[in-house]
């Protein structure tokens, strides 16, 4: 579904991303995991083109990502940030309708999507007619999550979108966003700093250091056959944490 070779991306002096080669397998989530500046949302945004690579290629269900054709491309993507990115002057259906308006989509078709996201992520239909200010962050997440749905795109993007939460909150909204991911079957990158939201969400792991991708596969490579001292390391190091919390 996506396909990125030898894409590298410097801010400065600063490698975001470092000759990074990575495929995203269709119909599955990859989650990308990593220290904090090891280039996780960098590469989120390269694939979305919010920025583009200095070097290398980008290519989006075989299609190769370039500025003649980023707007279309960008129409078959679902983009969900850390607290949602909602603009706090519209109400929540107004940003859920914004992009669907847009591409003159009629009333019944708008509403109709509408009740069926509304369904699927378990919103009450009066929280849209607020605006995002008067909702709660898990309320926010899921209005993001219903805008990032709402053109029925192929490929979603998310970027921490549980990261600002409460834990009980946080919880709820990882069991509720598993069961949509399976539902819907769709190709899902997903960023995270947590190792067990990684396992828990993904079919497959890309663990990245310095913007290179230090090793990808299943939680249960990275855990039993560490490919270096570096993610040994990180694995050791995430579930003593755990055991630390827990005693």
């Amino acid at each position: 579904m996506v396909t990125l070779t030898d894409v590298t991306k410097t801010f400065g002096a600063e490698r975001a991303a470092d000759n990074v080669s990575l495929h995203v397998p269709e119909g599955q989530t990859t989650v990308l995991i990593g220290p904090s500046g090891c280039g996780k949302s960098t590469l989120l945004r390269l694939i979305i083109g919010l920025i583009r690579p200095d070097s290398g290629t980008i290519r989006v269900d075989g299609t190769t990502l370039s500025d003649a054709n980023l707007r279309t491309l960008r129409h078959r993507m679902g983009y969900v940030i850390q607290e949602g990115g909602l603009f706090p002057h519209r109400t929540a259906r107004g940003n859920v309708t914004l992009l669907a308006k847009h591409l003159r989509w009629s009333t019944t078709r708008i509403r109709d999507r509408i009740e069926a996201l509304l369904e699927l992520v378990q919103l009450p239909a009066d929280r849209l007619d607020v605006p995002p200010p008067q909702l709660s962050g898990g309320q926010r997440q899921r209005v993001s999550l219903m805008r990032a749905l709402m053109l029925d795109p192929p490929l979603l993007l998310l970027d921490e979108p549980l990261g600002a939460l409460d834990p009980l909150i946080r919880a709820d909204l990882q069991t509720d966003l598993r069961r949509i991911f399976r539902t819907l079957g769709k190709t899902v990158v997903l960023v995270t700093h947590d190792l067990h939201e990684a396992a828990y969400f993904g079919d497959q792991i890309v663990l990245l250091r310095s913007g290179q991708v230090a090793q990808q596969g299943p939680f249960r490579e990275l855990r039993d056959a560490p490919a270096s001292d570096f993610v040994r390391e990180f694995v050791q190091a995430q579930q003593s944490l755990t055991t630390a919390l827990d005693t």
